[in-house]
């Protein structure tokens, strides 16, 4: 399995591509990375170091990879934050090419926007480009509970308001959507969800909320579920395996009381969960 990753990079911690890349290699899969950021650490710690690249140097990137003949090899394309318009322009023509090379690789867009604590934390645009020309590229569509409302504009309050918002997002374009970190009235107060729509069935995963603040663990879940939907061809499949690598290198982040997750030190957790979660057709 070949898996073009295109995001951020950080040199200490995890989120982006160092979130993503190690626990896909880890499950046995080839990722071609190519960075959009080099930083030391991420934003969240208010102060940072590096670069960002333009949209010109990562068509420059993608282009030295085709020009080596492997995109008929590829099997997936996988992207997530986007630091500005040409860097989007950028991946979507990465996707346009893949596509042609090898009409059945899959794109899974993660549209990172923001979070319930932050609000939006990308550039004015962004969340209209995501909405106008992302998502209608894309095969797989992994947002979270707050980033689904900014797309939708509907709120997510209730599991039948869940179900419409990815009928609505499977409208403009990806045929699964996966709604990560959402609490509805109907998830217990000591829970979390995640609820997956594909080929109009709807799927819901719950597991023990932790108590932890972290970066990168979206990125994760986006890597996992791409690879475990390749691999199984099912949503639910996907999801259950996803779901309980995620919880487990989560759990394992608040035991240690860890700012940053444990990628490395847990990475038991992608190939053998220690504890396996169920997901039930809702």
């Amino acid at each position: 399995m070949n898996i073009l990753s295109i995001q951020s990079w950080v040199s200490y911690g995890h989120v982006g591509n160092a979130s993503a890349v190690f626990p896909l290699q880890r499950l046995g899969a080839e990722v071609w990375a190519v960075n959009t950021v080099q930083f030391s650490n991420h934003t969240g710690y208010g102060a940072w170091t590096g670069d960002v690249y333009s949209g010109e140097q990562i068509a420059r990137l993608i282009s030295g990879i085709a020009a080596r003949g492997v995109l008929p090899n590829c099997d997936a394309i996988l992207s997530g934050y986007v630091g500005d318009h040409s860097v989007g322009e950028a991946i979507l023509e990465a996707v346009r090419a893949v596509k042609a090379a090898n009409p059945a690789a899959i794109y899974c867009c993660d549209p990172v926007i923001g979070d319930d604590g932050t609000g939006d934390y990308v550039r004015p645009g962004i969340v209209d480009f995501l909405r106008n020309q992302a998502i209608a590229a894309a095969d797989i569509l992994t947002p979270n509970r707050f980033e689904v409302e900014r797309l939708t504009g509907h709120a997510c309050a209730t599991m039948a308001q869940a179900k419409r918002a990815i009928t609505d997002l499977q409208a403009m374009g990806p045929r699964c959507v996966l709604i990560t970190s959402l609490a509805t009235n109907e998830t217990p107060g000591d829970a979390l969800d995640m609820l997956v729509g594909e080929a109009g069935d709807f799927h819901l995963l719950r597991t023990p909320r932790l108590d932890l603040s972290v970066n990168g663990a979206g990125d994760a879940i986006a890597a996992l579920f791409l690879f475990h939907r390749l691999k199984t061809g099912r949503a639910a499949a996907a999801l259950e395996a996803a779901g309980s690598s995620i919880h487990g290198l989560l759990r394992r982040t608040a035991e240690a009381g860890s700012r940053e997750i444990l990628t490395v030190a847990a990475q038991e957790e992608f190939v053998a969960p220690s504890q396996a979660f169920t997901a039930n057709k809702c």
